[in-house]
């Protein structure tokens, strides 16, 4: 198993934040595994201040990933189930880093203009988030 979290970040005109990975170049949102000894909204604050150097002060789970369909083979042949808790970051402050030891860029982006080559998991979260924010029902998948 894979446990991880992902965050959705938002600025006062309703742009997503982005970071572009340096491991594969895609624009992805910040995210990454949970570490011993911290809790699953602890690791989304910490990996989005490591992607971004955005400091995110309040956060809410919006959106649970963990079917079978969500197996995967990484470049050493070893093959996991990932967990995955979308967060929607509610408060943040700080001065965005575009580039960081895991990123190339970063940037705040209209939804109807994303960055390419973008990572699957991006539209996804996005259209789920919305369904959460019309609903207030946490999406599981």
């Amino acid at each position: 198993m894979f446990v991880g979290a992902r965050a959705v970040v938002r600025d006062n005109a309703g742009r997503v934040l982005l970071i572009r990975r340096s491991d594969n170049g895609q624009w992805a949102m910040p995210a990454g595994a949970m570490e011993l000894g911290e809790s699953i909204a602890d690791c989304a604050v910490r990996e989005v201040r490591e992607e971004t150097g955005l400091r995110a002060l309040r956060v809410s789970a919006f959106a649970l990933y963990t079917g079978p369909d969500r197996t995967h083979t990484n470049m050493y042949g070893h093959t996991y189930q990932i967990f995955t808790t979308a967060f929607r970051v509610e408060e943040w402050d700080g001065q965005l880093a575009r580039v960081t030891d895991e990123t190339i860029d970063a940037g705040f982006f209209r939804r109807d203009q994303l960055p390419a080559p973008i990572s699957a998991s991006v539209p996804e979260t996005l259209a789920d988030l919305d369904v959460f924010e019309q609903t207030n029902r946490l999406i599981l998948k």
